[in-house]
C-alpha cells in the first residue's frame, strides 16, 4: 500500500514549532536554522493548502486546522518512536553514529571508545568510515571525528589531541558528547558520569550544559 505522506523533514518542523510555538526554538532542537523551519511549515501548508500557523509579530499561534493536525502528527510519531524502541537492544537507550575521517585509524582510537562504551553503557556506538561534513548534514551520522577544522553555521567544532570533533549545536552540548570528548582527550576523570543521564535524544532536545573550550560555535 502506497502511503501519500508530507516530507518527514516538513512533519518533524510544525511538530517542533507547534510544541515550541517558535520558530527559533523549534530550529535549536533540530539543529537547523529559524528561516529552515519556517520554510518547510509554509511548504506543509502549501502541500495540505490548509494554513496551519497564524503568524503574528514575534509570535506564531496554531490555527484549529493547525491544533488537529498535530494530534494526529504527535501519535503517528509515537507510534514510531514505540516500533523503534522495541527493537533496540536491551539496556541499550540510544545509538551514537560517529563518522570517522579516512585519514584516522580506528584501531588508535579503539581504547578510548572502549572507555567511553563504559561510561555510557546505555548507548550503542556505530562508526562509519570513511564520513565527514557531508555525511553529518545529511543526518547519517550524529557526529563527525575529523583531521582538520571545518566551519558550517549550526555546528560546533572542538579540539581534540588529534583532529576535531564535529556536532550539530544541541546535541554537541548534551553531557555525552562531553563524555565522548574527554575519553577522546585521555580525560578518564572527567569521563566517569557521576549523576544519572537522560538519554541521547532527549538532551539534545534541551542541552543540559555547554562543553568547556568551544573551538567555536557558529
Amino acid at each position: 500500500m502506497t502511503y501519500l505522506l508530507p516530507p518527514l523533514n516538513a512533519l518533524r518542523a510544525f511538530e517542533a514549532a507547534a510544541r515550541h510555538l517558535s520558530f527559533k526554538q523549534a530550529a535549536h532542537e533540530l539543529h537547523v536554522t529559524a528561516g529552515a523551519v519556517s520554510q518547510q511549515v509554509r511548504l506543509l501548508e502549501e502541500r495540505l493548502g490548509v494554513q496551519l500557523f497564524e503568524r503574528r509579530t514575534r509570535q506564531i499561534i496554531l490555527t484549529s486546522a493547525g491544533e488537529t493536525y498535530l494530534a494526529r502528527v504527535r501519535d503517528a510519531f509515537r507510534c514510531l518512536a514505540e516500533a523503534t524502541a522495541e527493537l533496540k537492544p536491551e539496556g541499550v537507550t540510544s545509538l551514537l553514529h560517529i563518522g570517522l575521517h579516512a585519514s584516522f585509524a580506528v584501531d588508535a582510537l579503539r581504547a578510548r571508545l572502549a572507555q567511553f562504551r563504559r561510561a555510557e553503557p546505555q548507548l550503542a556506538i556505530r562508526i562509519s568510515q570513511p564520513a565527514g561534513l557531508h555525511e553529518l548534514l545529511e543526518g547519517k551520522v550524529d557526529v563527525v571525528i575529523a583531521d582538520r577544522v571545518q566551519r558550517c553555521p549550526g555546528y560546533k567544532c572542538e579540539p581534540l589531541e588529534s583532529g576535531f570533533l564535529i556536532g550539530p549545536l544541541g546535541t554537541a552540548d548534551c553531557p555525552e558528547i562531553e563524555t565522548l570528548r574527554s575519553c577522546l582527550l585521555g580525560d578518564v576523570e572527567r569521563a566517569r558520569p557521576t549523576t544519572p543521564r537522560a538519554p541521547l535524544a532527549a538532551s539534545a532536545a534541551g542541552p543540559a550544559r555547554r562543553p568547556s573550550k568551544p573551538f567555536f560555535s557558529a
